[in-house]
């Protein structure tokens, strides 16, 4: 038996032995990345709590009337004061409280925002995901995605400088610094979240249920709104609840572009405020423990319990969307 023989004869055996090493250094890396995930999923559930303790802490004495001034309660928030109605005024001095216009304000451009950039947004997912080529997709994709990286601040400045007029020219607006130009603006930011999600959506609808409503005789357009558009609305409604998260959380934007006038009215042409860019510009400079610093953060309590709601509804939704299509297949 020579040398090269008596090495083929050992390989396996040490193959063999470095099998289980192969196999512990594999299992180890496994339980570290999952740890460090666990460590991070963790610690951003820990985060989110801890912010949440913070603020209902702040916001408990008016939520349980402790410490406050007799005439600012809960309820004053969404009543109108006794001889100024629907009022945002809390400097001044008899305080106005009532938060309707904030509350008003902030459905305005958030409704207004997903009015623009839902329609354009899915458009857009379903050109990529069923008719663009590859060299379309390669430059249409990362361009709508690439708006997802622009500061917020930098949009609200183009909306405060460039937008505002052009709509004013358009729409004839009464106020050059509105609602509906706060809501454009933030379209710009949402668009981004609903294409992205609402593509991934139209992407993950196996090929075989278009082939299949091909070969029974649709046209391209009958597959896409009848078999294609159905499969992918639970994803499709996902993006619109995270894309309404987004426009109602912004602050920056409807803080350059609103006109940040608290005005209790339908009107989309007219200056308007928001939940958070009142909280944006109040809270630095509010008396700590005044009633004035709990109601802003009663009104943040109020803006993530909103939220959360919101969310909460949309996730009912998507759920019984996906067991209807379930159930149809």
């Amino acid at each position: 038996m020579n040398a090269l023989e008596l090495q083929e004869m050992r390989g396996p055996a040490k193959a063999a032995r470095e099998r289980p090493t192969l196999r512990r250094k594999i299992r180890v890396g496994e339980f570290i990345a999952e740890t460090v995930v666990k460590v991070v999923a963790l610690a951003s559930i820990v985060a989110v709590l801890l912010i949440l303790v913070f603020v209902g802490r702040e916001a408990l004495p008016l939520i349980a009337s402790i410490d406050v001034h007799e005439e600012v309660t809960l309820g004053a928030l969404f009543s109108p004061h006794e001889t100024a109605g629907y009022m945002w005024q809390p400097v001044s001095e008899v305080p106005k409280y009532s938060a309707m216009p904030l509350f008003l304000g902030t459905l305005k451009v958030t409704l207004i925002a997903l009015v623009v950039s839902v329609p354009l947004s899915v458009g857009a997912a379903v050109y990529v995901a069923e008719f663009a080529g590859k060299k379309a997709r390669e430059i249409v994709k990362p361009a709508i995605e690439l708006l997802s990286g622009i500061p917020s601040v930098v949009i609200g400045f183009f909306a405060l400088i460039v937008l505002a007029t052009a709509v004013q020219k358009v729409f004839g607006t009464e106020h050059r610094l509105n609602a509906l130009v706060a809501g454009i603006a933030l379209a710009i930011t949402v668009c981004p979240i609903v294409f992205s999600v609402s593509e991934d959506a139209l992407r993950a609808v196996p090929g075989s249920y278009r082939m299949a409503a091909l070969g029974l005789g649709s046209t391209p357009s009958q597959t896409l709104f009848r078999v294609v558009l159905p499969a992918a609305a639970p994803g499709i409604a996902a993006s619109v609840v995270l894309g309404f998260g987004r426009a109602i959380g912004e602050t920056m934007i409807v803080v350059l572009a609103s006109g940040n006038a608290a005005i209790f009215n339908a009107d989309i042409g007219t200056s308007t405020r928001t939940v958070t860019a009142t909280i944006a510009q109040e809270l630095g400079e509010v008396v700590v423990g005044s009633p004035h610093y709990h109601v802003l953060f009663a009104l943040g309590a109020v803006l993530f319990l909103s939220t959360l709601g919101v969310n909460l509804v949309g996730e009912r939704i998507v759920h019984g969307m996906r067991r209807k299509l379930r159930g149809a297949a």
